[in-house]
C-alpha cells in the first residue's frame, strides 16, 4: 500500500493533511456535466482514496451541477474526522455546460447553502472564492465585494475558514485585508510556472497553494524529455510530474483527480517517489525549455 506519509503534510485550516490529496473534479460526467457513466465506480474512486489515507478531497457544487458533491456524500458521510473538504463558489453552469461567474452575495450565499445540502454539512471546512478571470488563468480587478461576501457567511458559523482559486498576487494581498487566507488554488505545474514566486510569498506565510491541473488538465502534459526521465525512474509521465510538484516547495498540496481505482493508485504512488538531484536538475531544464 502507498505511504502517503512519505510526501509530508502540511496545515490546511487548523488541521494538517497529506500533501497528496484528491480532487473530485473528474467524478462528474463528460465536461464536468451531467451524471458520471459508472455511478458505482465513481464511489469506489473516493472509498479508495480515503482508505489509502487521503484526507484532503476538492471539490465543488458547480461540478455536474451538484453531482460530485451528492457522490461524495453518498460514498464518504459520515465524514471521517480528519478529512478536510475543501470546496468553491463564484461560478454555475449554464443548460448547455458553460461555466457563468456568479459572485453576487446572493448567488454566493446560494452556492454555499447548495454546498452545505449536497455534501451533508452544518459548516464547510473551506470554501474558496474562484474568480472566473480567463476560466483557467487569473485577472486583475477587486475581489473586496465578493470575498467580502463570503467573509460574512463564514462570520454566521456557515464556512470554518476561507481560500482562494484562480486569483492573482495582488488579489490574494486584498483578500488578506478582509479575512485570513487558508489557501490559493491556481494552474501550475511542471510546464505552467507563471506563479513560482506567488508559491514562494505564500511559503513563507504558512499558507497552502494547491495547484489545479497538475497534470496538464484536459490536455495532458506531454513531453518526450517528461517521458525518458520517467522511464529511466521505472515510473509514469505523470507520477514523475507529480513528485517534481511535490520537490518545488513544502506548502504545495496536490489534488490529481480520475474516476479510476487503478489511475488513482497511480497518482497516490508518486508520494513515495523520490527525485535525485541530478532528476530534478533535468526537470527544471525541462521547465525553462517549454514554460509558456
Amino acid at each position: 500500500m502507498t505511504n502517503l506519509a512519505a510526501a509530508g503534510t502540511f496545515p490546511l485550516a487548523d488541521q494538517v493533511v497529506h500533501r497528496m490529496g484528491y480532487g473530485a473534479m473528474q467524478l462528474a460526467g463528460p465536461g464536468v456535466f451531467g451524471p458520471p457513466r459508472d455511478r458505482d465506480a465513481a464511489l469506489a474512486v473516493l472509498r479508495a482514496a480515503v482508505a489509502a489515507g487521503v484526507n484532503h478531497i476538492d471539490t465543488s457544487d458547480f461540478y455536474g451541477p451538484h453531482v460530485t458533491n451528492q457522490i461524495i456524500r453518498e460514498a464518504l458521510h459520515p465524514y471521517a474526522g480528519d478529512l478536510v473538504i475543501v470546496t468553491k463558489v463564484g461560478a454555475v453552469r449554464g443548460t448547455d455546460g458553460s461555466w457563468l461567474p456568479a459572485q453576487s452575495p446572493d448567488a454566493l450565499a446560494q452556492a454555499v447553502h447548495d454546498n452545505l445540502r449536497n455534501l451533508g454539512l452544518d459548516r464547510l471546512d473551506v470554501v474558496n472564492l474562484r474568480l472566473m478571470g480567463d476560466i483557467h488563468a487569473p485577472s486583475e480587478g477587486s475581489l473586496e465585494a465578493p470575498f467580502s461576501a463570503l467573509a460574512a457567511l463564514r462570520e454566521q458559523g456557515l464556512i470554518r475558514h476561507l481560500g482562494l482559486s484562480n486569483v492573482t498576487a495582488s488579489q490574494v494581498a486584498e483578500a488578506q485585508a478582509i479575512a485570513p487566507v487558508v489557501c490559493v488554488q491556481n494552474h501550475y505545474n511542471l510546464v505552467h510556472r507563471h506563479d513560482d514566486a506567488l508559491i514562494d510569498v505564500l511559503a513563507g506565510q504558512g499558507i497552502a497553494y494547491v495547484p489545479f491541473f497538475p497534470l496538464g488538465g484536459f490536455s495532458p502534459i506531454q513531453s518526450d524529455a517528461l517521458s525518458d526521465i520517467a522511464s529511466g525512474l521505472g515510473a509514469s509521465a505523470l507520477q514523475v510530474a507529480l513528485a517534481w510538484l511535490l520537490a518545488r516547495a513544502p506548502n504545495l498540496l496536490l489534488i490529481p483527480g480520475t474516476s479510476s481505482t487503478a489511475h488513482l493508485a497511480e497518482n497516490l504512488a508518486a508520494a513515495q517517489l523520490a527525485l535525485p538531484d541530478s532528476v530534478k536538475a533535468a526537470l527544471d531544464a525541462l521547465v525553462q525549455a517549454g514554460s509558456d
